[in-house]
């Protein structure tokens, strides 16, 4: 058997060190509303853990209602976080509910002057129901979780049915046999889920921030396309793959037609929508398995997998078709935008700047003959 009471002193010191932990992780970073909250929900945790040890020393009838009401806000800003942080739009509409009418059931108890057993009991189902909805956050089975959120939301889930059954011990009017042994496997639990969440969620912080900086190291911040380097690392791929499965694969280079004289007469500003309307144009025309990126200014560069001459001029010219009909609004009069492309298939021979190369004549081809237009490539054999 543990001794509960001292169990209680190690758990609240234990959240209160998370929470200044995690007030360290955070001073100097950027503001994060989902960390925040959950700093301030582990230290409301601890206080009320700490309140339920001091409660013998203290005989403070009043302090019983509060402990119960510190549970139901620590534990609802605990899953606020968890909404927050992964991107919940409307989580207030069910949680701030459930968390008043939750605040109400408690604090009514407890001016009723409800035994301790059963207030305790009462805030312990309050802290399952809760427990077991940050579980469903982390192991939702419409999302692909990473093994750590399944590892801290399996660990939530155990820590909400050992509360549960805690809780429905202690409603009952003669409490069972096993009350103990369920209290003191509840506690075990929670200290297993200090740990684990504790870590785990300063794990899932940096799991995130890492993913962030990868995609910033990646993407073009004004398009939202692969920059020059994820682009070319992408076609490199694709060219090995392709001839790995003999496979063709087609590449086109692109410029917006007339790019000086869109910023000259507009402005930089619509210089930079018209790159916008181009981007997004571009990824909802080319198809799923098609990768196109940004390669500097107005010019832009595609891969085509699994695709031979006859179709990249297709689907370069759905493209063409596609920014011809696309509208750029400006603070005046809005106008359309043409753009010019050059389309090559890769040779089994040919390095990835080769046939970029020859890609880049043909839209120096495509300008010469007029812009507004897509040309192919003359192939290697014939350059030759």
């Amino acid at each position: 058997m543990i001794d509960i009471h001292s169990f209680l002193l190690a758990l609240g010191v234990g959240n209160i060190a998370f929470a200044v932990l995690m007030a360290g992780y955070t001073h100097g970073a950027a503001p994060s509303p989902g960390l925040r909250l959950w700093m301030w929900a582990r230290f409301g945790i601890g206080l009320c853990q700490l309140l339920g040890w001091s409660r013998p020393y203290l005989n403070v009838p009043a302090l019983n209602g509060i402990e119960g009401a510190g549970w139901v806000l620590a534990i609802s800003f605990e899953v606020a976080a968890y909404c927050i942080f992964f991107g919940f739009e409307r989580w207030q509409r069910v949680l701030l509910p459930v968390a008043a009418l939750a605040l109400a059931i408690v604090l009514a108890a407890g001016s009723a002057g409800a035994p301790i057993p059963y207030l305790t009991a009462l805030v312990a189902g309050v802290v399952s129901l809760f427990a077991a909805a940050m579980a469903w956050i982390l192991l939702r089975p419409r999302r692909r979780a990473s093994l750590l959120q399944r590892i801290i939301g399996v660990n939530d889930a155990v820590f909400a049915v050992l509360v549960a059954l805690w809780a429905a011990g202690g409603l009952l009017s003669e409490a069972p046999p096993g009350q103990r042994s369920a209290q003191e496997a509840a506690y075990m639990a929670g200290y297993l889920l200090m740990i684990v969440n504790g870590f785990g969620f300063l794990l899932l912080c940096k799991e995130k921030d890492d993913a962030e900086m990868a995609r910033l190291a990646t993407t073009d911040c004004l398009t939202g396309l692969p920059n020059r380097h994820a682009f070319l690392e992408r076609a490199e791929q694709a060219r090995l793959a392709a001839l790995r499965q003999r496979q063709p694969l087609a590449l086109a280079m692109m410029d917006i037609d007339h790019f000086k004289q869109i910023n000259d007469r507009f402005g930089h500003a619509t210089g930079d929508d018209a790159l916008t309307v181009f981007a997004r144009t571009a990824r909802d025309t080319i198809r799923s398995h098609e990768t196109i990126g940004r390669l500097g200014g107005e010019e832009f560069a595609m891969v085509l997998p699994g695709t031979d001459l006859a179709g990249a001029r297709q689907a370069a010219e759905r493209l063409r078709q596609a920014v011809r009909s696309a509208t750029v609004i400006t603070s005046g009069a809005s106008y359309t935008m043409t753009v010019s492309i050059g389309v090559v298939v890769l040779d089994p021979n040919e390095t990835l700047g080769a046939a970029l190369a020859r890609a880049d004549h043909a839209l120096y081809a495509a300008k010469s003959g007029g812009r507004d237009r897509v040309e192919a490539g003359i192939p290697q054999q014939r350059r030759a």
